[in-house]
């Protein structure tokens, strides 16, 4: 009998993997490194549920209310949706027995959402082209998602400590 439900087992991973990602974003911000803004996530997605998906400049767009909760909470609820994608290609065993090359691969291969989505519907092109240091932006999105795959490797390996 597995000591969490799949479903929840699942967000846990998600989650955990999500706050690693933060705690690594957190640092680079610390360092003076620029990272994400989940204002500007919400903000998107605010408008892309009154059916505006592509923007010009999405920080030129209309404010919408409460949209940095809405960016944390899609933040949190695509890491959630990325875990349920590993544990559907890898399978649920994985969940009790994480290895970790599977999860960093698919932890950097998670970066062509914000590559050909999330930054051209948001304005900064495919691979952060329109943005001044594409090649820096690209590789720092892909440095952001092989931590979020770290995650999910050492949140599924933490869980699986505590169901054994």
């Amino acid at each position: 009998m597995p000591a969490f439900p799949l479903v929840a087992h699942i967000a846990l991973v998600g989650i955990g993997a999500t706050a690693l990602m933060d705690l690594w974003l957190w640092l680079l911000a610390r360092l003076g490194v620029p990272t994400t803004g989940f204002a500007m996530v919400g903000r998107w997605v605010g408008h892309v549920a009154r059916g505006t998906i592509a923007h010009a400049a999405i920080s030129k767009a209309a404010p919408i209310p409460f949209e940095l909760g809405l960016g944390w909470l899609t933040h949190y609820l695509i890491g959630i949706a990325f875990a349920a994608a590993l544990v559907g290609l890898q399978g649920a065993a994985w969940l009790h027995q994480p290895t970790a090359l599977p999860a960093l691969a698919f932890g950097a291969a998670t970066v062509v959402a914000p590559w050909f989505v999330m930054q051209p519907a948001m304005g900064a092109g495919f691979l952060a082209r329109k943005t001044p240091a594409p090649l820096k932006n690209g590789l720092r999105n892909l440095a952001n998602h092989a931590v979020f795959g770290a995650g999910l490797y050492v949140a599924a390996a933490a869980l699986a400590r505590v169901a054994a």
